[in-house]
């Protein structure tokens, strides 16, 4: 496998990500914060000229390191202030139980992650929907129907501690 490099100022040498330098890493925790920040705000925090400042956070996506830019919206707000965990078991194993799987529940209304994980379930869902009473809806009307799941375990939350995009540098 091979490792993504970064490019430094001067376009010459690469080095690898896991050797991003102070710079670097200020400007990626700067972003995390707040991706709105106009090009010379963030390069007035990091003390770089506006130009140079653009040119590495160009390098930092072009070597995947940020994948996008996205605003961050109010879930209660937007009426799916309750979140709700699935814990998801399937009846078999196989590559296209799990494939049939992963297509159906990228489709179901509110799902905001899926993820495959090991131990008791096959998969955890995280959901979003208005209340209780839209998610027993969604339950009825999608999650019954999705295919080859022997059994689904909801988890409601009833407060929210902690929640973060922001990775840690």
């Amino acid at each position: 496998m091979c490792a993504t490099k970064v490019r430094d100022e001067s376009g010459e040498s690469e080095r690898p990500v896991n050797e991003l330098d102070r710079t670097d890493r200020a400007l990626l925790k700067l972003l995390q914060k707040d991706a709105s920040l106009s090009n010379v705000a963030l390069a007035a925090q990091v003390h770089l000229s506006p130009p140079a400042c653009l040119r590495r956070v160009e390098r930092l996506r072009q070597a995947g390191l940020i994948q996008r830019t996205v605003a961050l919206l109010d879930p209660k707000a937007l009426g799916a202030g309750m979140v709700v965990l699935i814990g998801v078991v399937l009846d078999r194993s196989t590559p296209d139980s799990f494939a049939a799987f992963e297509k159906a529940a990228a489709r179901i209304s509110g799902c905001m992650e899926c993820h495959v994980v090991t131990g008791e379930f096959d998969y955890f869902m995280l959901v979003r929907t208005r209340d209780s009473e839209s998610f027993n809806q969604l339950h009825a009307e999608q999650l019954l129907y999705l295919p080859g799941v022997r059994q689904i375990r909801s988890f409601m939350g009833l407060k929210q501690v902690l929640s973060t995009t922001q990775l840690p540098l």
